[in-house]
C-alpha cells in the first residue's frame, strides 16, 4: 500500500506452510485429516507504517491477506491461515479478527479457511 508520495505505507507476505496438527487446538484438530503437517497459508509479515497506524489500514490489509488466502485456496490447498504476533499489540489485533490462540506458542494464531469463506461469501 502506497500513499501519495508512493511510499510504503503498510503491506502483508503470503508464504505456503506446514501446520503440525499437533499444535492446533483440539476442536480444529479433530475436523482435519490425520498427518502430522498440514498445509496452510503463513501471513509472515503485516505491518503499517508508525505514522499511519490508527487509520484502519491493517485490518484492511489483514482482509487483503484473508480473502487472497482464501481464493488461492481453491487451487493451492490450505487449511487456514497461520500468523506469529510480533508482540503483545499484534497478538490482541489478530485475536479481534476471529483468529485462535495456538495452545503451545504464546504468539502463534490460527484462522480456519472454513472461518475466511464465511467472511467473504
Amino acid at each position: 500500500m502506497l500513499d501519495q508520495t508512493r511510499r510504503v505505507v503498510g503491506y502483508y507476505t503470503l508464504a505456503a506452510y506446514g501446520v503440525r496438527v499437533a499444535e492446533l487446538p483440539p476442536d480444529i484438530a479433530k475436523k482435519l485429516p490425520k498427518y502430522p503437517l498440514i498445509p496452510a497459508t503463513l501471513l509472515g509479515r503485516l505491518a503499517v507504517r508508525q505514522a499511519h497506524q490508527g487509520q484502519k489500514l491493517g485490518r484492511l490489509l489483514l482482509m487483503d491477506a484473508l480473502y487472497r488466502s482464501w481464493i488461492n485456496s481453491t487451487q493451492v490447498a490450505s487449511v487456514g491461515v497461520v500468523a506469529e504476533a510480533l508482540d503483545d499489540a499484534a497478538r490482541r489485533f489478530f485475536l479481534q479478527h476471529e483468529f485462535i490462540a495456538v495452545p503451545e506458542h504464546a504468539r502463534k494464531l490460527f484462522i480456519a479457511m472454513r472461518t475466511i469463506g464465511t467472511l467473504f461469501r
